[in-house]
């Protein structure tokens, strides 16, 4: 299988981040850089008018949570939703989440898609107004003449820091020790939605993947958060659990192990993913590797291709990431059993209870 064909995301993604070489790629990382100062006097506008407060910010009647982080692309936010819902739970809160929702199948993202399976029965809706989303969801309650305690306690919003008209009790800032700065320029630049000092804002900072980097660099990493916020700082990582397929079997990780792979996916950051390959034990060599847009919405041309590559390779199997799997309603691609990496959120020694206490009010 050739690689897919570069969508201009991807085309934009290899550039700024200088992985593009050449006087073309130079002129247009020049061009993008003209711009960036037009998007960083928007975002800077906005904020100053939230903090003025000739912008509002609603309050609603739940405790109201944000996951959010600082650049485009993948952080970590899904799994640490589902880790703060199944908290809530247990802690007998009764949360519902809120993401903002883009194009997707049959009206639902792949987020929701797997937060879905992740939190059976959790109330989940999406509308980039996450005021009207909230207001449904705790007026829906009220409309079905439902009594107050089995309305949501708490509203987990996904992907929420930028969007401030809703107030929130706390501002959860993800940041992926990968790549955490976005290759230090703001859109269109770099990756950047906010100056780092935006994290100012923030109630606490969790740090993901932290254990794929080395001490040096974790404290150099905290020397530059502590720069900007005395918020506190949380590490954490994606513990691989097993591997499930979309009829719901389950594969263990020492079984993976024995198998030859071939591993693609459609999501934001797919070194992350190869590096949470790596460090399970189902390293992938760049060859047996490919990356589609993210949220990439698979034809049946990209499946039927995806399976002559595998086959082509040598493959037992094709690993994909949960995300892409709630895409495709298949078990196996041209014959090789297709399987997607599960994974946890995992905080460090006693930050988990941290984390619990500051989500739960």
């Amino acid at each position: 299988m050739s690689a897919p064909a570069p969508s201009r995301s991807a085309t934009w993604l290899e550039i700024v981040s200088g992985r593009r070489t050449g006087i073309g790629a130079s002129i247009c990382r020049a061009g993008l850089a003209a711009l960036t100062p037009f998007y960083a006097g928007v975002m800077a506008l906005r904020n100053r008018l939230y903090e003025w407060q000739l912008l509002r910010s609603h309050r609603v009647p739940a405790r109201v949570i944000s996951v959010g982080n600082l650049t485009a692309g993948g952080t970590g936010k899904t799994p640490t939703v589902a880790w703060i819902v199944r908290t809530l739970q247990e802690l007998g809160q009764r949360p519902a989440i809120i993401s903002r929702g883009y194009a997707g199948q049959g009206g639902a993202n792949d987020e929701k898609l797997v937060l879905d399976q992740l939190l059976p029965g959790v109330p989940h809706c999406l509308n980039p107004d996450r005021v009207a989303a909230a207001r449904e969801l705790l007026g829906a309650a009220r409309q079905e003449s439902r009594p107050p305690e089995s309305r949501p306690t708490h509203l987990v919003l996904d992907d929420a820091f930028q969007h401030r008209r809703i107030a929130r009790d706390v501002d959860l800032v993800l940041i992926d020790a990968l790549n955490p700065w976005g290759y230090d320029a703001l859109l269109p630049r770099g990756l950047l939605r906010e100056p780092v000092h935006a994290l100012r804002r923030a109630s606490a900072i969790l740090v993901t993947r932290s254990d794929l980097i080395d001490e040096v660099t974790r404290q150099t990493l905290a020397r530059r958060i502590r720069a900007a916020t005395e918020a506190p700082l949380l590490w954490s990582r994606f513990e691989p659990t097993r591997l499930l397929n979309s009829s719901g079997q389950t594969l263990t990780l020492l079984e993976a192990r024995e198998q030859r792979w071939a591993a693609f996916c459609g999501i934001g950051n797919p070194h992350g993913f190869c590096r949470t390959l790596t460090s399970c034990g189902l390293a992938v060599s760049d060859d047996r590797f490919r990356a589609f847009p993210d949220h990439y919405l698979y034809q049946p041309s990209d499946l039927d291709e995806l399976g002559r590559w595998g086959q082509k390779l040598g493959a037992t199997g094709l690993l994909a990431t949960h995300k892409d799997l709630v895409k495709i309603p298949q078990s196996a691609l041209g014959g090789l059993p297709l399987w997607a990496l599960e994974i946890e959120l995992q905080l460090e020694s006693d930050q988990a209870e941290q984390l619990a206490e500051l989500v739960t009010g």
